[in-house]
């Protein structure tokens, strides 16, 4: 695996917040444009060997640190006024016009992770996208998952959450092993959602009072793994009816039919599961002539 090379960049959104990102510019004809939408409280250096690949395929690829997380915290944690909704209303959008403004006139593609590819239908600008490709995307919903992880997810969401934020300002889920520590906004929607059904869904006409999931009808691709308690293919499925015309196709991988041992809520994007990374690029290349 090439050491990943790319241009550091800082994105301006409409609220005036700035995010950190990076620009993978390949050699020669590019075949489209990428960006590379996070997980929850994951930075984008989880996602800088992946986007090498896709950079050295042909195609150009934007990351970023979502508002609050990673180099685009600014100032104290506690102060950040980011949450999910944001994340999809102003950090997303400004995203796909910054890589249009970079590579104009080309395919534009969004791979999403898990929250990534939920928040979708919040940008004002998500029907100018060619193509969606998600992995672990679902709504996430609690009681969906099998007993034994759904108490840890119950212990997580209902518990650690509301006390942290309680005694801290904010969500040490690093303590856990879940990502970044997360602004309080982020972390009670979060734990808001993932308690009801269809993730976003529980939020129109409350606070979201303005959405485009009904109106994208793009090629979809949402993959999802045997050993993953989040985005199992019942909340897959759940996840999903928010999207009423889209078109999708679902895909569920087991580690050993690729010769892994895990591949979970989190590993796609790992080196050490590059064997998975052709069913990106293959989907990628079929949507970008």
């Amino acid at each position: 695996m090439a050491t990943p090379h790319f241009d550091h960049i800082t994105i301006t959104c409409n609220n005036r917040q700035t995010l950190s990102a990076h620009v993978f510019k390949p050699e020669g004809t590019i075949k489209g444009a990428v960006m590379i939408a996070p997980a929850t409280g994951i930075k984008q250096q989880f996602y800088a060997n992946f986007a090498t690949y896709l950079q050295q395929n042909g195609f150009a690829v934007i990351t970023f640190d979502n508002s609050g997380i990673g180099q685009s915290l600014k100032g104290s944690i506690k102060n950040s006024k980011a949450n999910l909704q944001s994340w999809g209303e102003q950090d997303m959008p400004a995203v796909l016009e910054q890589l249009q403004k970079t590579f104009p006139n080309t395919h534009y593609h969004l791979i999403g992770h898990s929250a990534g590819g939920q928040l979708v239908g919040l940008m004002h600008n998500a029907t100018q996208l060619s193509s969606l490709f998600n992995f672990a995307c679902s709504s996430g919903k609690l009681t969906n998952m099998r007993l034994a992880y759904q108490v840890k997810a119950h212990f997580f969401m209902n518990g650690v959450i509301p006390v942290s934020n309680a005694l801290f300002g904010h969500t040490k889920s690093q303590w856990f092993g879940m990502g970044e520590p997360l602004p309080i906004g982020v972390a009670k929607q979060w734990q808001k959602w993932c308690n009801a059904q269809g993730y976003v869904k529980s939020a129109f006409g409350n606070t979201v009072f303005q959405h485009f999931y009904n109106e994208l009808v793009m090629p979809s691709l949402w993959i999802n793994a045997s050993d993953d308690d989040i985005a199992n293919n019942d909340n897959v499925a759940d996840m999903l009816s928010v999207f009423p015309k889209l078109n999708a196709q679902t895909l569920h991988l087991t580690p050993s039919e690729y010769n892994l041992k895990d591949i979970g809520h989190m590993k796609f994007f790992s080196k050490r599961s590059a064997a998975l990374w052709p069913l990106a690029l293959d989907w990628l290349n079929k949507h970008s002539i």
